[in-house]
């Protein structure tokens, strides 16, 4: 379950989970991030995403996290439902496996992030589906309502674990100065490529483990031995014969291994036939 439906108060009322981070949705991002998800379920306004979701609305429309979560848990009859709210630029696979792991592992009611500084984020966490449902059940008939309660009510009430991942996993961008801290960090020296081949995976649907260490030192040994232009080209024809043969890595990498060895051998020749260097003049 996704969250999408706050009111962005901190950033004008601006449409939180369609504001871009590397030239993705935030939304987009994180669905990313819970791609193996066998249901998927956003509560918020309806809009594009890269991959099918089920849509539901809270009641009333802006009602907070609980009247969110009680209406996603009623799309849904899994035992096990992961939680996440819609603006969390740098979550990936490998804390969603940490965290569903992690409650398999306990057999607890719940397993969620803590912050670098130590704090729950409930909104990074996964629950098992029936206490969350006794729980909600329970404030729905102390207070009347779950509209404008806060998350604490519900989370004080489970047994949980905790785990320390990523301390990015849980940044999230509440402020335009988050906002423009996430766009920086995605554009950083250290991480820039693999953003970059994330992006334009899920921009173009395709699902497949590149290495991005073989098709660099593709496109050099292309540009050195052959001509510049090559390498770009000689990347492209790897893509193309690899899906035609299936479109796995190691198709990939094969394809790569022969274009390499191929402009290797253009290399020795052009060397050949320059000859010997003549140091007399």
């Amino acid at each position: 379950m996704v969250l999408a439906g706050g009111a962005a108060k901190r950033l004008g009322g601006a449409d939180k989970p369609g504001l871009s981070v590397g030239g993705r949705p935030l939304l987009d991002r994180v669905l990313t991030a819970c791609a193996g998800a066998a249901t998927t379920v956003v509560v918020g306004g309806r809009r594009p995403t890269a991959r099918p979701v089920e849509w539901t609305r809270e009641e009333p429309a802006g009602g907070g996290p609980l009247a969110a979560l009680d209406a996603g848990l009623r799309r849904t009859s899994a035992e096990s439902v992961l939680v996440l709210s819609a603006d969390l630029p740098f979550l990936a696979a490998p804390t969603v496996d940490a965290l569903l792991g992690e409650l398999r592992r306990t057999g607890r009611e719940g397993a969620l992030c803590t912050d670098a500084d130590g704090r729950d984020q409930p909104l990074v966490a996964a629950y098992r589906a029936e206490p969350l449902r006794r729980e909600l059940a329970l404030l729905a008939t102390e207070h009347g309502s779950l509209a404008g309660l806060p998350l604490r009510l519900l989370t004080r009430e489970l047994d949980l674990a905790r785990i320390t991942a990523d301390p990015l996993a849980s940044f999230d961008c509440d402020t335009w100065e988050d906002l423009a801290a996430a766009r920086a960090r995605i554009r950083d020296h250290g991480g820039v490529l693999d953003e970059w081949i994330t992006a334009v995976k899920d921009e173009l649907g395709i699902e497949l483990d590149v290495d991005t260490g073989v098709l660099l030192d593709l496109a050099r040994d292309a540009a050195h031995g052959v001509a510049r232009p090559a390498a770009p080209l000689t990347t492209f024809l790897v893509g193309y014969a690899a899906a035609k043969a299936g479109g796995e890595g190691k198709d990939v990498a094969e394809a790569a291994r022969k274009a390499a060895a191929l402009a290797n051998r253009w290399a020795a020749e052009a060397e050949a036939a320059d000859g010997p260097k003549n140091d007399a003049g």
